[in-house]
């Protein structure tokens, strides 16, 4: 995190008939009171982990009270200042250009609704500002409860319709539109109504709310692989693919969207995964979700594509063979018919003998590693085999006992006998030396 990093916490000071009104009739004015005034101690008591660790103003937006007595009642260490006039909007732009006016090269405003939201995400929310222009944490009501901004975007926050259930449609729209790069944290809920009072109730029980504590770096010990899924308009293949990857619940699954025109982006987060809007292009998304990710361990997965159920017990275990660089998964395609059990054979044999897997066998390599060689090459098409020539000469391209399931899709369109023949006419026009891009535009013509 950059020195002049700045986090914004927007909140009240805990009148009685002021704040959580929503709650008044379950809790009464003072009991509703009284949960705002934990829940926001709660939210700074995360940032000020946060700032424990990493080079960090945070500032207090409040509205009713004064500096003084917010100071009394948060503590010292934190800038004050009043939220001022207007709607949700206005007062948002004002935080964010008086940030960027002080010197501030990364801003993330919160609200103290989200228990949930803690330290870790907090952090991680500050790293993806390295790489994209705007980070959301969409709310389950379909608000948010964090954005963050590293220039100052006024357009952002122009005609949308506050307090209601498309804020966070509105606020991707206008984004989109402004072509900025956006990246997602994980779907969390508010406390703003009666039925949502087990949620703070289940952050009161855990230990972290009296010791809150960061680990040592977004890099969760217990988060050692990144699943980086590239993605055009997948909408209907991609629920397979993310609930056969959440079968290892520690991880991250990233999804790269490359500018879908159906609901791809919106069934990724109802599955929990981490969303990244990118131009086109795999070799880009899968960059760009390589930078995102945090795990030590990256594997790249297409959207139509599932995982075994044991797969990151595999995938460690293939890594740790001697010599190996890289490794990747045999194929299975979702479909019936002797011509692709064929397919299916010659994968395995290119797999084993001439160690070229393909990115539809689910390429996984440490992290350090993909680094280390400049990640995807940035063509249209061909990217998966190059990066794995590159890997061949620093080691072993093994192939994990089990199967990857993927679409017959491609099979089925233009024939298994067809679409292997197209596959190494591409292959050897490539090392005959014709263009990469000539290539893609023939292959798309087809």
């Amino acid at each position: 995190m950059a020195t002049c990093d700045r986090l914004i916490i927007f909140t009240r000071y805990p009148v009685p008939g002021a704040a959580k009104t929503r709650l008044i009739p379950a809790l009464g004015a003072k009991g509703a009171a009284e949960l705002h005034r934990q829940m926001a101690e709660h939210t700074v008591a995360q940032s000020k982990v946060l700032q424990s660790s990493e080079a960090l103003t945070v500032e207090v937006r409040f509205a009713g009270g004064s500096a003084a007595a917010m100071e009394a009642w948060l503590g010292g260490g934190l800038c004050y200042q009043l939220q001022g006039e207007g709607d949700l909007g206005d007062r948002l732009i004002r935080a964010f250009q008086s940030a960027f006016d002080d010197g501030a090269t990364s801003v993330v405003i919160i609200g103290t609704d989200c228990p949930e939201l803690n330290a870790p995400l907090l952090q991680q929310a500050f790293k993806q500002l390295r790489h994209c222009d705007l980070v959301l944490g969409p709310a389950v009501d379909g608000g948010y409860y964090l954005i963050g901004l590293r220039s100052p975007i006024p357009d952002l926050f122009q005609q949308i319709a506050w307090s209601t259930a498309i804020v966070l449609h509105q606020t991707v729209e206008i984004a989109e539109r402004l072509g900025l790069v956006i990246a997602y944290l994980p779907t969390l809920s508010d406390v703003d109504y009666p039925e949502d009072l087990p949620i703070w109730e289940k952050v009161q029980s855990h230990s972290q709310l009296n010791k809150p504590e960061l680990h040592r770096s977004t890099k969760d010990s217990t988060t050692t692989l990144s699943i980086i899924i590239p993605v055009l308009n997948e909408a209907r293949n991609l629920p397979e693919t993310l609930n056969a990857a959440r079968t290892f619940s520690n991880a991250e699954i990233i999804v790269v969207d490359g500018g879908s025109e159906d609901d791809t982006p919106e069934v990724a987060i109802s599955l929990g995964a981490k969303v990244i809007h990118t131009a086109p292009g795999r070799a880009h998304q899968m960059n760009q979700g390589a930078k995102m990710a945090i795990g030590e361990i990256l594997l790249f997965l297409h959207g139509d594509t599932r995982l075994p159920s044991n797969y990151e017990r595999l995938v460690g275990q293939t890594l740790m063979q001697p010599e190996v660089v890289a490794g990747a998964f045999d194929l299975k395609i979702d479909g019936e018919g002797w011509g692709l059990r064929i397919v299916e054979w010659g994968v395995g044999l290119r797999s084993r003998l001439l160690q070229l897997p393909y990115g539809d066998q689910a390429l996984f390599l440490k992290a350090s590693m993909f680094h280390e060689i400049g990640g995807f090459p940035q063509l249209p098409i061909m990217e998966d085999f190059v990066l794995i020539q590159q890997l061949q000469r620093l080691g072993k391209i093994a192939i994990a006992p089990a199967f990857v399931v993927t679409s017959s899709r491609r099979w089925q369109s233009l024939g298994p006998c067809k679409t292997t023949l197209i596959n190494q006419l591409v292959i050897l026009a490539y090392f005959l030396g014709i263009s990469p891009h000539a290539i893609a535009q023939w292959y798309r013509r087809l």
